[in-house]
């Protein structure tokens, strides 16, 4: 049967479709989109999505089944949406967290032309700019701030107040803790790690000192590399797979070890 809409253009409240059960019964399959959220000409949806007050859902996106899609988002046109998304959910954190919303923040935007990986969870209050790829079980936190044409692997964990900058590229299981900086046109490989709390939760003064890495522009850092809290990864940087990183480096060298010494400079082949 087909899907079912509303006669306002542009926006339905309940989508179905019927199919057959295992015995021939008619099972209803229903999508709930909430007569507030508007969807532009020729998107289409899966099963069993829930699409909430004051989503904006632009031309020529797809959205998988099972995504939930929270009140305000706004996903740009020619977005792609995978199965068993969560966008725009607001943060519950736990009693004993040093974050403390201050009441709902901002809703998420995501930006035209980008790709949500299936499982993937995007917090309320980031901004997430043009044809970002963001790979599947990737957890995208609140406010953080997301670039042009970033590439976030499968399964990394981008924690609250990060931000990437344009075309940077973080690989599978990537994790960058709060506050974080990364600009533009870095390299992170796979289960790189990286700090910010230098007492691990002992103190209150760690509270005022918690800061993540800062990692410059065409810096690269290899695989399961681990930086710690507060240090400078200077532009173009390489950091050899497996270093522990514990100061600042500087522009232009490649760095090995634990702890990471100076090894020689990058060459100018090799620099953005």
């Amino acid at each position: 049967m087909p899907l079912q809409k509303s006669p306002s253009p542009g926006r339905c409240h309940i989508m179905w479709r019927a199919k057959t059960g295992r015995s021939g019964e008619a099972v209803t399959v229903i999508n709930y989109i909430h007569p507030r959220a508007a969807m532009g000409k020729s998107c289409t949806i899966g099963f069993y999505s829930v699409v909430r007050e004051d989503v904006w859902i632009g031309e020529g996106t797809s959205i998988g089944n099972n995504v939930t899609i929270y009140p305000g988002t706004v996903v740009g046109e020619n977005c792609f949406i995978g199965d068993n998304c969560v966008l725009g959910k607001q943060p519950h954190p736990a009693r004993t967290s040093t974050v403390r919303p201050d009441g709902l923040l901002e809703p998420l935007r995501l930006g035209a032309g980008s790709v949500v990986g299936s499982g993937a969870v995007l917090y309320a209050g980031t901004v997430i700019k043009e044809e970002v790829m963001i790979g599947d079980l990737a957890s995208v936190r609140e406010r953080c701030k997301i670039g042009r044409r970033v590439i976030i692997g499968r399964g990394a964990v981008l924690e609250n107040d990060v931000s990437v900058g344009d075309y940077s590229k973080l690989q599978t299981g990537a994790y960058l803790t709060a506050h974080t900086s990364v600009s533009a046109r870095a390299f992170i490989a796979p289960m790189v790690i990286t700090a910010n709390d230098n007492q691990m939760g002992r103190t209150e003064e760690r509270l005022s000192e918690k800061r993540g890495p800062c990692i410059e522009e065409g810096a690269r850092i290899g695989a399961g590399a681990l930086l710690l809290p507060g240090v400078r990864v200077a532009a173009e940087t390489f950091v050899a797979a497996g270093s522990l990183v514990t100061r600042d480096t500087r522009p232009g060298t490649v760095v090995m070890g634990r702890p990471a010494r100076f090894v020689r400079f990058v060459p100018e082949k090799e620099k953005g």
